[in-house]
């Protein structure tokens, strides 16, 4: 069995208004990833990511360009103990 990871990402720069949930949401759902993405107040989205370590690593290095209209300036990760996320989901 591989090891199951999770990483709590926050995204700063221009990735509001941009689809940039929908593209993660996408993005994650086809490297069979688990978790959620929600927009913060200040302008930043956060995003959590479970699943096996290959594909968060590669969820991880995706937020770093995102969605096609988003100008990323930084991408901040923590890894964190999995609480067993099942399916993908934008959160409000």
């Amino acid at each position: 069995m591989t090891e199951r990871v999770r990483a709590h990402v926050h995204v700063s720069g221009r990735v509001q208004g941009v689809y940039y949930r929908a593209n993660t949401r996408d993005a994650a759902r086809a490297r069979s990833v688990d978790g959620w993405v929600r927009n913060l107040n200040d302008g930043r989205v956060e995003a959590v990511f479970e699943g096996e370590r290959t594909s968060v690593e590669s969820m991880i290095e995706w937020c770093h360009t995102g969605s096609p209209a988003a100008d990323v300036r930084d991408v901040e990760v923590v890894y964190e103990s999995p609480d067993g996320a099942s399916g993908f989901e934008i959160r409000r």
